[in-house]
């Protein structure tokens, strides 16, 4: 059975003329099979399979003029973003030459760079970012190859644990009906491609988690939205659509990077959905609208998004599609920051000004509430002004950088944890000379010595932050890439070693001597350094040996 249905997934791949069913008939075929597939205890598998492919011959010759009217419709929208093809070197090229770059910010910025070529990424954040989508067409269908495709797909399906509802969805939308097809338990390619071949959409949730490409990718561009970075890969059959018209919480950049999809999007309905805290619910065709923009995107061409802007993808007749969606900026607001320092600047001001702790006036709810709105009391705009005078008086006591550090909490447990390079394979913990041979433990411990060259192994890799009295470093290197499956990592500084560890960081991407971080004594500056080593947050700019075994007399 696998080997029927990827001989029918590589036949949408290579035939043209082999049309599936409509839109509608997808999910037909789904709930028909499931009712059938009971009966194959009386011999009739067969028929059905028969049946059903009957089905399909007699749609395929009106599909083909349907088909080649709605591309040609589809494939003609305003020329005037479409760009000249863009010549690039591969993403394994590139990814090999950023490891050659000393600093993690720089290596983000310039993979941003090449995801939005040949939009510059200043144009991008000032006119773009936040304000409308961006369309990329490039004519260069191998412009993101490597990234992920759908034989690595199936390749997960069959090697990984890749559990229904937590890795992977499959979904349907026909007729305006959104639906979820997920069985329980552990995705299969056998049921995942006969799902697909019934027409049904497959949506991978967290591609980092099997893809090492894919992590690398997001490990990198955490960094450039100081923000979580996040994946979903969807696989959609010709002819079909997978999801209903909505808007997310996120920043989107949709890349292709197998056959084309056609994409519509809105605009915001309205100013309170403009850049909206959560994503909206399903749409109907007729709450959303006309679109402003209107493509198809081929392999290669890049879509982007803000969060609030409606879309809807669906296939065309004659290619499947594979695109990953890749996302940031959830959650990552000035409102999203303000809900945690307006209630800390009100407990800082209880403890300092008494003003916030005198008494309220007696018999306030008898002219203050909904229910009194509407009356004119003197009473109450002296309530209101009272009110107003110490919300103004907030901001002296807002514990802004505390706040800050709180939601820095947050995007390091969020973080992917590093890829790390050769070099920083071979100079971190992670390539220590300790191992066992020869039926013995050999080259145990690490030389650390003033002279020690050190830094951080990337520059977002680690931050203090402040926990009441004491001082916290959090840290991404012991990250799951599994979202939240860790707890998040950090452990207490002594007063001692503050200094010196804020020195390390400010010092990124330079190495310094152990011998030059700000402790008073020698002994602390080993003991930190040989400490952030073997929590992986360090590197040296030599690998480290060894000491000398001493040879017993």
């Amino acid at each position: 059975m696998e080997g029927k249905h990827m001989s029918a997934f590589s036949l949408y791949q290579s035939l043209q003329s082999e049309l599936p069913p409509p839109l509608k008939k997808p999910c037909q075929r789904v709930k028909v099979e499931v009712k059938k597939k009971k009966k194959k205890v009386n011999g009739s598998a067969a028929a059905i399979v028969n049946q059903e492919r009957a089905k399909r011959r007699k749609i395929r010759k009106k599909l083909e003029k349907a088909a080649n009217k709605q591309e040609s419709k589809k494939n003609g929208p305003d020329n005037t973003q479409q760009q000249e093809s863009v010549t690039a070197e591969s993403l394994d090229a590139l990814l090999t030459e950023l490891t050659r770059v000393n600093n993690s910010k720089e290596r983000a910025n310039n993979l941003f760079q090449w995801l939005l070529n040949p939009v510059p990424a200043k144009y991008f954040f000032r006119e773009t970012w936040e304000k409308k989508p961006v369309y990329v067409q490039r004519k260069n269908p191998d412009y993101y190859k490597g990234l992920f495709s759908t034989a690595e797909f199936d390749r997960i399906l069959r090697k990984e644990n890749v559990q229904y509802g937590v890795n992977l969805d499959i979904t349907s939308y026909v007729n305006g009906k959104r639906e979820t097809h997920n069985p329980p338990g552990r995705a299969l390619a056998f049921t995942v491609w006969d799902f697909y071949e019934s027409g049904c959409s497959v949506r991978l949730l967290n591609p980092q988690a099997f893809s090492s490409t894919v992590w690398n990718v997001l490990s990198i561009l955490q960094e450039k939205f100081d923000s979580m970075a996040g994946a979903n890969v969807y696989l959609t059959p010709p002819g079909t659509q997978g999801f209903a018209p909505h808007y997310d919480d996120i920043e989107a950049f949709v890349i292709q990077l197998e056959g084309k999809k056609h994409w519509r999007v809105y605009k915001p309905r309205s100013e309170g959905e403009v850049l909206p805290v959560l994503s909206s619910p399903n749409f109907d065709q007729a709450e959303i609208g006309k679109p402003i923009l209107d493509v198809v995107l081929e392999a290669g061409d890049l879509l982007f998004f803000p969060r609030g802007f409606i879309h809807q993808g669906n296939c065309l007749p004659d290619a499947h599609s594979l695109h990953i969606t890749i996302s940031s900026y959830q959650k990552n607001s000035w409102g999203d920051l303000l809900q945690k320092v307006i209630p800390a600047a009100l407990e800082v001001a209880m403890e300092e000004d008494v003003e916030f702790r005198r008494g309220l006036p007696l018999n306030y709810l008898t002219y203050m509430g909904v229910q009194n709105s509407d009356k004119e009391d003197p009473r109450r705009e002296i309530f209101l002004s009272r009110v107003e005078k110490l919300i103004k008086k907030l901001p002296n006591f807002a514990p802004v950088d505390a706040a800050v550090d709180q939601k820095a909490k947050e995007f390091f447990h969020d973080c992917l944890p590093p890829v790390l390079t050769p070099d920083e394979l071979a100079t971190s913990v992670q390539g220590a000379p300790a191992r066992w041979e020869d039926g013995k433990v050999k080259n145990v411990g690490v030389h650390i010595t003033t002279q020690t060259k050190i830094k951080l192994l990337r520059g977002g890799c680690a931050r203090l932050c402040g926990d009441g009295d004491a001082v916290h470093l959090c840290y991404t290197v012991d990250n799951s890439r599994v979202y939240h499956k860790e707890e998040p990592k950090s452990f207490e500084i002594q007063a001692e070693h503050t200094d010196a560890v804020e020195f390390l960081i400010h010092s990124y991407p330079n190495f310094v001597t152990v011998g030059t971080l700000p402790c008073d004594f020698i002994q602390d500056k080993i003991a930190l350094a040989e400490l952030l080593f073997e929590k992986g947050i360090i590197h040296t700019s030599e690998p480290l040996e060894a000491p000398p075994a001493v040879e017993s007399e």
